[in-house]
């Protein structure tokens, strides 16, 4: 396989784990001696600097960036800034050098049009699916119509691959209801890249948190914060973990669609004991992790996202801290009880509460060997079972396997 392109309205440094994915395969391709293109846009402002010119100093990768339409909050997220992605990356799609294989990310609208201009070029391509658009659709409160015909563009446009990487065994599922039994589906799970979130080094100075949240002690959320993640359900159960640990704090980091709503909560729920910080590069959210109690990551039942696997489980994990997941009794908690990850529950600020107490009152917190034990054996989980780099070359060599069968 001498070239491959990638379609992706996200890409690295964009602070979004689609993002990261992505670029662990673009290297893992490298890697492997493939050239890539990546067609994609200029990142949200705020992100961290674009490392593009040191990709392509390598020799094997080019990034090549787009203007494109974002939202209020800064994301590419909804018809029209879609549109402004993909009408542009089908022409620049059809100009590129012909590629072995093309590997496309959601939206389903990208899908579409990268299926059309592959078979104009008689190129195949790998549906890389996150999630299903169309359920999340429905669930959102689309208009039935809407949601129908955003299940269909879905389908067509995974029936046209070759292959189709999952992120989780539940949108295999899915997927394999909407395309068909002809498609051939792969699961491979979402990564995080373990040179950057480990567990505390003698050469670290501390956690993030040393800046001041309460006395010290804090829970972090760091992540997107959109309607489907329902993250103010920690905010509501600070309340209630105050009352028996008044020191104790909380520390949002990202942005999303439910920002303003969350300051406005935080205001009213836990006054001066919860931090809005806004989005910063992996180096430093992996500071704030290490300084954490434990992490925090929620998904709202019954939206279409139950079979999500968020990143965040593994950057917690990574940085050797305990995760508190409140959502369905899905995939993501699953991971969580199944690698002692940490604690889930429902999506139920009681609940999340208790799990916030009970890890503020665990042995490890007052028992130096102890903590150092409990942050090890999370962190060598996380390196079996959730390195990017991994990742990466597994989906990597899935590319390769259905480019080769194409020829």
């Amino acid at each position: 396989m001498k070239h491959a392109v990638l379609v992706s309205r996200l890409f690295a440094p964009e602070p979004a784990a689609a993002a990261f994915r992505l670029e662990a395969l673009v290297r893992a391709l490298s890697a492997r001696g493939t050239d890539v293109t990546v067609l994609t846009s200029h990142a949200r402002p705020g992100s961290p600097p674009a490392e593009d010119s040191a990709m392509q100093s390598r020799g094997r990768v080019r990034v090549r960036r787009a203007s494109v339409l974002r939202d209020s909050s800064g994301y590419v997220r909804g018809y029209v800034p879609y549109m402004s992605f993909d009408g542009p990356a089908f022409f620049r799609l059809l100009s590129v050098r012909r590629p072995d294989v093309v590997v496309v990310e959601p939206p389903p609208t990208t899908g579409v049009i990268v299926r059309i201009a592959c078979s104009l070029r008689r190129v195949p391509y790998v549906y890389y699916a996150a999630d299903i658009w169309s359920d999340a659709a429905r669930s959102t409160g689309s208009p039935s119509i809407v949601a129908a015909i955003l299940a269909r563009l879905e389908a067509w446009a995974m029936r046209g691959a070759r292959g189709v990487v999952a992120v989780s065994e539940g949108v295999e599922e899915r997927v394999r209801e909407l395309a068909g039994p002809g498609v051939e589906v792969a699961v491979v799970r979402n990564g995080i890249d373990t040179s950057v979130f480990h567990p505390p080094t003698p050469t670290d100075s501390g956690g993030s948190g040393e800046r001041g949240v309460g006395a010290g002690r804090y829970f972090l959320y760091a992540g997107t914060a959109s309607e489907w993640q329902g993250a103010e359900v920690f905010a509501l159960a600070l309340e209630r973990v105050r009352e028996r640990h008044p020191e104790v704090g909380l520390v949002y980091l990202g942005s999303g669609s439910a920002w303003a709503g969350l300051h406005d909560l935080a205001e009213r729920a836990a006054p001066g004991a919860i931090l809005m910080q806004p989005p910063v590069g992996p180096a430093e959210a992996a500071r704030w992790h290490r300084g954490a109690v434990g992490a925090l990551v929620s998904i709202v039942p019954g939206l279409g996202y139950d079979f999500a696997l968020p990143t965040k489980l593994f950057a917690a994990s990574a940085s050797g801290v305990p995760v508190i997941f409140a959502g369905p009794d899905a995939t993501a908690a699953q991971v969580v009880e199944d690698g002692g990850l940490g604690i889930a529950v429902g999506h139920d600020p009681d609940a999340v509460a208790e799990a916030m107490v009970a890890l503020l009152e665990a042995p490890e917190l007052s028992d130096p060997e102890l903590l150092a034990a409990r942050s090890a054996r999370l962190a060598a989980w996380t390196e079996e079972h959730a390195s990017i780099e991994r990742v990466g070359e597994r989906v990597a060599g899935l590319v390769a396997r259905w480019a080769g069968e194409a020829e």
